[in-house]
């Protein structure tokens, strides 16, 4: 294929999206970081959240992006200049992986913070709503969880319902129940009490051989994703 000629003031432009495209393809982080960023940014538009808050998101989310991007390119430059394992290539790597992490905790601090402070200051109306849910709805959501999780391993995995498959069935009905905690109790502790509940559940499932880490991260996110939706449709429901 004939590369885009391009000149003057847009060719910046074509060699810095072609770097963006290099890494979404070649680095899996990136593309987890892109997936955070969609699902984050659809948050705030769900959540009706200030103009602030929203500018403190789309400011960290591009520091975690750019500190991928220089990421990526540091280890290129390194495995150019040396072709042998060296201490010092391993330092800038591991360094330059390091920055991401720091940006990236940094992230999870600021989207903590705001996301209790958008959802208490702007959320009362949804959050009524879903205490008005009848009491069986959480049970109904997770029983529509746990089919959701079967149908996805009987068509695209392997292993029974129980045990092994292309999703964890335990970490879709562990993350969707802290789903719910963290939507109706409201407070910070007892969702936080609830993720890590939650992780370990997804972490004693790798540890014993029965899932790979990929496959606890897709039953989890089928957890979260199953019941936020169903969440949000019955409180729609409500609030109409």
């Amino acid at each position: 294929m004939k590369p885009v000629q391009t000149s003057g003031f847009f060719k910046s432009f074509h060699f810095a999206f072609e770097g963006i495209i290099y890494a979404t393809r070649t680095q899996r982080n990136m593309r987890i970081h892109w997936f955070v960023a969609v699902v984050v940014l659809a948050a705030t538009l769900v959540l009706h959240l200030h103009r602030s808050y929203v500018i403190a998101i789309v400011i960290v989310i591009a520091m975690v992006l750019a500190a991928e991007l220089f990421n990526t390119a540091i280890e290129a430059v390194v495995n150019l200049m040396t072709v042998a394992h060296h201490p010092l290539a391993k330092i800038a790597k591991d360094t330059a992986a390091g920055a991401v992490l720091v940006v990236a905790f940094a992230a999870v601090i600021v989207g903590y913070l705001t996301f209790s402070e958008g959802i208490l200051a702007g959320g009362d109306r949804v959050y009524r709503a879903a205490l008005a849910l009848p009491a069986n709805a959480v049970f109904i959501a997770l029983v529509i969880v746990g089919i959701t999780t079967i149908v996805t391993k009987a068509r695209i995995g392997h292993g029974s319902t129980l045990q092994g498959g292309a999703v964890s069935g335990h970490a879709a009905l562990a993350f969707a129940c802290a789903t719910f905690i963290a939507l109706l109790a409201r407070s910070a502790l007892l969702a936080c009490l609830a993720l890590v509940l939650a992780l370990l559940v997804t972490q004693s499932r790798v540890e014993s051989g029965i899932h790979s880490a990929r496959e606890v991260f897709w039953g989890g996110l089928l957890g979260v994703g199953v019941s936020y939706a169903i969440w949000l449709g019955i409180a729609a429901v409500h609030v109409l």
